[in-house]
């Protein structure tokens, strides 16, 4: 008897949580438009605010719907990021669905580990990525070059109708030698197309085996990490 009370109790709340769920999100819609499609609602398990999650970016409510909050809500006891974590949750690709057929593949050691990302050959950021990826093994990694920069067009046609597309985009991102522009049909706008789909607004944008979606650039610890499945900054 009693397990069945604290069964419908549990079921009550549930309930409950859910109506309050939609009735935020219905408030936040006809009201708020300028924060944009809200897809979902959740209750949060701190602070009695509610996760309100857009196409691009997690915010935070009260059960009023009196303030929204745009910013990280940080675990002093132990540093942890929550927004931060429940972000990559939220947000996570589906890694298996990638077209790898448009991306650059190199098999490094036994390539047991995977690892895919969005780069421009005109990135600062993403010539420091391929430096600390020359300290990383036994990874299979899907390079997609995404032209945001001007003249990246250029340079990807380039290094795409090359005999060998990966040494020569190392040779460009590492020593700055680019190789003679060659003639052939490559899928940049398909690439682009991808960058669109996933709402890639920067360079280098990291996706990981368990579908995790990195903004920016790591150094080579944190790719480790990262490609264990561990959580990084």
């Amino acid at each position: 008897m009693f397990r069945t009370l604290l069964v419908l109790l549990a079921t009550l709340f549930c309930l409950s949580a859910h109506a309050d769920e939609e009735k935020i999100k219905k408030i936040l819609q006809k009201n708020y438009p300028q924060i944009g499609n809200v897809e979902k609602v959740i209750k949060a398990p701190y602070l009695g605010l509610y996760e309100v999650v857009t196409e691009e970016q997690l915010f935070y409510t009260d059960a009023k719907v009196q303030y929204l909050i745009a910013g990280n809500i940080i675990e002093l006891k132990n540093g942890h990021n929550l927004t931060e974590e429940r972000s990559r949750k939220l947000f996570s690709v589906d890694f298996n669905n990638l077209p790898f057929e448009i991306a650059v593949k190199m098999v490094k050691g036994n390539g047991e580990r995977k690892m895919a990302y969005l780069a421009d050959p005109n990135c600062g950021y993403c010539k420091k990525l391929e430096s600390e990826l020359k300290n990383v093994d036994n990874v299979t990694l899907y390079r997609f070059l995404y032209p945001i920069f001007p003249g990246s067009d250029e340079k990807i046609h380039s290094i795409l109708c090359s005999d060998d597309p990966n040494k020569a985009w190392e040779n460009w991102m590492l020593n700055g030698v680019l190789p003679a522009n060659g003639t052939c049909a490559t899928q940049t706008d398909k690439v682009v197309e991808l960058g669109k789909k996933l709402k890639v607004h920067g360079t280098p944008t990291l996706i990981f085996a368990d579908g995790t979606l990195v903004p920016g650039y790591l150094p080579a610890a944190d790719l480790e990490k990262a490609l264990q499945g561990i959580a990084v900054r």
